[in-house]
């Protein structure tokens, strides 16, 4: 348990720059306060002790602003920045690593039984009111942005925005478009946010046509070992 809480507390650390000390983080926090509390709910319900988890789990909301159904299913590591709004649903399912901000809803989308709450991967970063909806998977490493609303399944490392979301961005290509950018001599042009702003885009679309022709390039250039020797004329 002291193991599970010491990480919990060094993932605070690791994304939060305004924490400042370890006691600050434990007694001022309400997103740790809540994960504790969701704990121990969550091993009530599995004990079928149902009435009871979701009497704390109220208690639990009255103090910490967020609403965690004690049946969600929360990997390591989980870090809700803030808090207050916050609301995860049953049948939710978090990965380790995932990170959310105030105002997120892993909602549900019907009100059949069975799975109706999203999936979200490892690694996953939801931004302040962004609403994720229905039985869907948001991949690992995926972004999104704040205030998007979000019904469809989202790829791997992808970066969604918008209402309903969309995706505007990849990580792989993030990467390639850094590498060509330092390969040209361009300087940090700016990361892609949630919401890019037109310059970033144009200049995002720069480099992503720049790359092609230089592949177009290196496809039609021939071998320089087996190009026909011209340096000598033929012999008269």
């Amino acid at each position: 348990m002291f193991n599970r809480l010491r990480e919990d507390i060094g993932s605070v650390f690791a994304r939060d720059p305004a924490a400042r000390h370890w006691l600050e983080v434990l007694t001022t926090y309400p997103g740790l306060h809540a994960l504790l509390f969701h704990r121990v709910n969550h091993r009530l319900w599995r004990w079928h002790l149902r009435w009871l988890a979701r009497f704390f789990a109220h208690v639990s909301r009255w103090l910490t602003g967020i609403e965690i159904h004690p049946g969600a299913r929360i990997g390591r590591r989980f870090f809700i920045d803030h808090g207050m709004g916050v609301v995860i649903g049953e049948t939710a399912e978090v990965g380790d690593d995932c990170t959310l901000y105030h105002g997120v809803t892993l909602g549900g989308t019907s009100w059949d039984k069975g799975k109706r709450h999203p999936t979200l991967e490892d690694g996953v970063v939801i931004g302040a009111g962004a609403k994720v909806l229905g039985p869907i998977t948001v991949g690992a490493g995926a972004r999104i942005g704040s205030n998007s609303v979000v019904v469809r399944t989202v790829p791997p490392g992808a970066t969604v925005v918008g209402i309903p979301a969309r995706v505007i961005g990849t990580r792989s290509k993030e990467d390639r478009r850094r590498e060509m950018a330092e390969k040209i001599g361009f300087a940090a042009y700016g990361q892609l946010e949630e919401m890019p702003d037109p310059v970033s885009n144009a200049i995002e679309s720069l480099l992503d046509h720049v790359a092609k022709i230089e592949e177009r390039l290196n496809s039609l250039e021939t071998p320089a070992s087996i190009r026909p020797d011209t340096s000598e004329s033929p012999d008269d």
